[in-house]
């Protein structure tokens, strides 16, 4: 019932504002919990990393691989060996929870998993800047390229983590909300 008010003439909540702040879960609840939140969220940016990660090992068989320029192949490699990376981190924490289940770790395996994501997204997000330099270099060749990369990178950035870790600093709610 997080951020339920408790209606008029009842006490207020421990902030004095009327809300019920938290939830009322034992660290084994609260780490069921985190790690099924987790798990969805994984599986939204596996899907992503791997049908990329898929794609981008073909190009190397298309008629037009051998034309590009030694940049462009340089490129390319580093796109690849970073999609390599971040699926990775992305798949992780399924192979994590695999080793240590059972054995009463599943707070440890949260926070390590919840690291590995966020170094999958980071990778993720590499890939992504890479792949679309490389894409528009070649579908264009316009000067313009690394420049419309640049504001999609700022973008991104802005959309995956600058805007979640200001609202997390303006609505903190306390510790393992």
């Amino acid at each position: 019932m997080s951020g339920t008010s408790q209606g008029p003439g009842k006490p207020a909540g421990p902030d004095g504002d009327g809300l019920i702040r938290g939830r009322h879960e034992t660290p084994d609840e609260r780490a069921d919990r985190r790690w099924t939140e987790l798990m969805q969220e994984i599986r939204v940016a596996q899907t992503g990393v791997q049908i990329l990660f898929g794609f981008l090992l073909t190009v190397v068989f298309t008629p037009r691989f051998p034309e590009l320029s030694d940049t462009d192949r340089t490129i390319y490699i580093v796109t690849v060996s970073l999609s390599a990376a971040a699926t990775g981190a992305l798949i992780g924490p399924v192979s994590f929870h695999r080793m240590v289940a059972g054995r009463r770790l599943k707070p440890r395996a949260v926070t390590w998993a919840s690291r590995l994501t966020l170094v999958g997204l980071v990778l993720l997000l590499a890939t992504l800047c890479a792949a679309l330099l490389l894409v528009l270099r070649v579908a264009t060749g316009a000067t313009f390229v690394p420049w419309l990369v640049a504001g999609l990178l700022a973008w991104y950035l802005l959309c995956w983590f600058v805007l979640p870790i200001w609202v997390r600093h303006r609505h903190t709610s306390g510790p393992g909300s």
